[in-house]
């Protein structure tokens, strides 16, 4: 796969370079959103697609990457090591470049709020994006865990890209059962059974999980195509419930803005003046 550098205005597309036929261009967008499980799975009208792009969205907007072309030759994106990291650490390394063309935001106008069982995803308005998720796991490794971070001032790579993706040692056991998960290693995913992790390292935070989810909703919510300034709050929320959110947002006219950013907006952004000691261009590959 190769991240490389796309022209202001263009946002973020992903082209599929092992498909021959057909459309192989895939936008970053919610409304090419489909149903998949445990992911976030992008198609375009050709039924061509590209899976788990939740951790690499997340670390393009945390990066203040809104303009970019993916070559990938499958599809599914590389989970690496089940975080942001080293998403991140390839576009740091690489640079970033200021383009000189006006960026536009979404403003959150009014609340919206979309529900599945016990599971609650909303939005509010806030003068930059601030993400608040809680989760409330039976495994004591887990349990209830909180937190809330505005995403300003780099917070996305300090505090969120490192998070890996967690799950049940029951629920790998269940899934590969019917054929799922089978490349999923202890080296892309914390796993737990109950009080214990079960990676030799152990965990990278103690609220390693809730920073994960918060990962994966800002990842999910990039997919709006503008950075978004409001506050986000997720229960128990995951991929379908946040991409159900943006569509429930964006379907409402009187419930968002759409406003071009300023300098006082764009130092608000998530990514802003990350990574701008870099060279000219960025071009990077995982």
């Amino acid at each position: 796969m190769a991240v490389r550098p796309a022209p202001g205005g263009y946002g973020i597309w992903f082209r599929r370079i092992d498909v021959d036929s057909g459309d192989n261009m895939i936008p970053a967008r919610w409304d090419a959103v489909v149903a998949s499980r445990l992911c976030t799975k992008l198609a375009n009208g050709d039924g061509v697609s590209v899976s788990t792009v939740e951790h690499l969205m997340a670390a393009l907007e945390g990066c203040g990457i809104r303009n970019a072309l993916i070559e990938i030759d499958g599809p599914e994106v590389p989970v690496l090591d089940g975080s942001a990291a080293p998403f991140v650490a390839a576009f740091l390394g690489c640079g970033v470049r200021t383009q000189n063309a006006p960026v536009k935001a979404i403003r959150v106008l009014q609340h919206v709020e979309v529900r599945e069982g016990a599971a609650v995803a909303r939005i509010e308005p806030a003068d930059e994006l601030v993400i608040e998720f809680s989760i409330d796991f039976a495994d004591v490794a887990i349990g209830i865990q909180e937190k809330s971070l505005s995403m300003v001032n780099g917070a996305f790579i300090e505090e969120l890209c490192d998070s890996r993706t967690f799950c049940r040692r029951s629920d790998v056991e269940s899934m590969r059962s019917v054929g799922l998960a089978l490349g999923g290693t202890l080296e892309n995913a914390v796993v737990v059974d109950d009080d214990k992790v079960l990676n030799p390292g152990g965990l990278r935070h103690p609220d390693e999980a809730v920073r994960h989810k918060m990962l994966d909703a800002l990842g999910d919510l990039a997919l709006a195509a503008y950075p978004i300034l409001g506050r986000y709050t997720g229960i128990r929320s995951g991929h379908a419930l946040n991409n159900r959110l943006v569509r429930e947002l964006l379907s409402r006219p009187r419930a968002f803005r759409l406003v071009p950013c300023d300098s006082r907006i764009a130092e608000r952004l998530p990514g802003a003046g990350v990574g701008r000691s870099g060279p000219a261009s960025m071009e990077c590959a995982a």
